[in-house]
């Protein structure tokens, strides 16, 4: 055979090895894309409900990786992870936070959430009319809250708060917030603070003229009281309108939360008339005006009742016994003498005699 055939056909050889392998590779190619494709839009494995990842200050990419690995998610190749971040723009902005994993989420969406902060809150809600042992004893059982302040007495915990020496009764605006993961009781007591302080200078400054109130702080012992008298929230104004005028008047407040504030943690459910006349620095029957720190957490609501009371002529008010949490509301002690004895009576009617 000539040379020239020979060369012929070895270039055809060559020739169809090169087609051959352009066709391996683009097949790998199409392969390897389609593995990537349905890595990058299809759902994650290993995803049960309720499952969070926590991306923490300082976590490096291939840590992050290493978490979801210890998730349960097998999904990708590192090297098709940190490609997709790139894609997304997301390598490098990874915020703090914790994120939520629910089954049916993708490796796009999840990246996507971690470089948007799109993280999970949890909430916490302080309710109206706690005492500070209700509150602090509700955080140290929220969860993930990091509890910063377990062992820090009242004292040491408003200072933690920069208010040294400040009662802690009252501070806090009930409300509901959120939190992330990593958020501390500390941080969540010092926005329910802050809040409390936009709240209850809003309430003053909107107070109704000729108060028998010195201060914001008089508003807000008074608006806890009014906060722990209401059973009905109409009936917030009307309370705080019976004591502004005994405050007017010179009367005492004589209201039982005040006494039961005063006896503290020895306080049993019960009220007795030894209670009434043992005197405390918070015995509204023992002492004039209001006691000297508030008793109890108050509400917007509470403040506005406090600082713009409902105007009327009663002094005295007693719950109807119905169950409703409702009160009489009377002008005279002959008029709330009459409103008690039939309170009384219907306390028997309903929890029977043998309860007196």
């Amino acid at each position: 055979m000539s040379e020239a055939p020979r060369r012929r056909r070895g270039l055809g050889v060559l020739f169809a090895l090169f087609v051959v392998s352009a066709l391996a590779a683009g097949a790998l190619a199409a392969w390897g894309y389609a593995r990537y494709q349905a890595f990058v839009d299809g759902p994650l494995s290993g995803v049960e409900a309720g499952d969070s990842v926590f991306v923490e200050a300082g976590d490096s990419f291939p840590r992050v990786l290493e978490k979801l690995r210890q998730a349960g998610i097998r999904d990708g190749h590192a090297l098709e992870w940190r490609l997709l971040a790139r894609r997304l723009g997301a390598a490098g902005r990874l915020q703090v936070g914790e994120y939520a994993m629910e089954p049916g989420i993708s490796a796009s969406e999840l990246l996507v959430r971690m470089r948007d902060g799109k993280v999970i809150h949890h909430r916490f809600t302080i309710v109206e009319g706690w005492n500070i042992r209700e509150l602090r004893a509700a955080l140290a059982r929220a969860e993930p809250l990091l509890q910063a302040s377990s062992e820090m007495d009242d004292a040491a915990l408003m200072e933690a708060l920069d208010r040294p020496g400040v009662h802690p009764e009252g501070r806090f605006l009930p409300e509901t917030y959120l939190y992330t993961r990593g958020d501390s009781d500390l941080d969540l007591l010092r926005r329910a603070g802050e809040a409390l302080d936009r709240a209850l200078e809003a309430a003053w400054e909107a107070r109704a003229p000729d108060l028998p109130l010195q201060s914001a702080e008089e508003a807000l012992i008074l608006a806890s009281i009014v906060e722990k008298e209401t059973g009905v929230p109409a009936e917030r104004g009307r309370i705080a309108g019976v004591f502004v005028r005994r405050l007017r008047a010179g009367m005492r407040l004589q209201t039982d939360p005040t006494v039961i504030y005063g006896i503290g943690s020895a306080y049993d459910g019960n009220i007795r008339r030894r209670d009434l006349l043992t005197d405390t620095p918070y015995n509204t029957y023992t002492r004039d005006g209001l006691p000297p720190t508030p008793i109890a957490m108050p509400g917007t609501e509470a403040l506005r009742a406090a600082t713009r009371p409902e105007p009327g002529d009663s002094l005295y008010f007693v719950a109807i016994g119905d169950g409703s949490g409702r009160h009489v509301f009377t002008r005279t002690y002959a008029e709330h003498s009459a409103a008690v004895r039939e309170y009384l009576r219907r306390y028997r009617d309903r929890h029977g005699a043998s309860s007196q």
